[in-house]
């Protein structure tokens, strides 16, 4: 335990502990972070010419993150939410669209 890393155990502890789903939001999470990134980068690198089209994109990458960060939150029984895990993802699959038809609206 003395040579043990804190990543190592860190990444010990999250396989041990977190359920199949906030797995499957957090690898969710962690590409729309990295799609977020990419577009933010094309735009410094090569410029933001249809201004909304990239508006649109980045802040779907920013909502879809938020929304899906209070969805695990949801999901985590250690939280103790009060509303079931079904009522939450009809919460967050109604929001999702919402947010999108903004933002498909906003593109122009």
């Amino acid at each position: 335990m003395a040579g043990d890393s804190a990543y190592a155990s860190l990444y010990r502890n999250y396989i041990a502990e977190v359920s199949t789903e906030q797995k499957l939001v957090d690898t969710f999470l962690a590409a729309i972070m990295f799609t977020g990134i990419i577009q933010f980068a094309y735009a410094c690198m090569v410029g933001t010419f249809p201004f909304n089209s990239f508006l649109a994109g980045f802040i779907s990458c920013v909502g879809l993150f938020v929304l899906l960060v209070g969805l695990r939150m949801h999901i985590n029984p250690a939280n103790g939410s009060k509303i079931s895990r079904e009522r939450a993802l009809a919460d967050f699959v109604l929001c999702a669209l919402v947010m999108f038809f903004v933002v498909f609206n906003f593109m122009g």
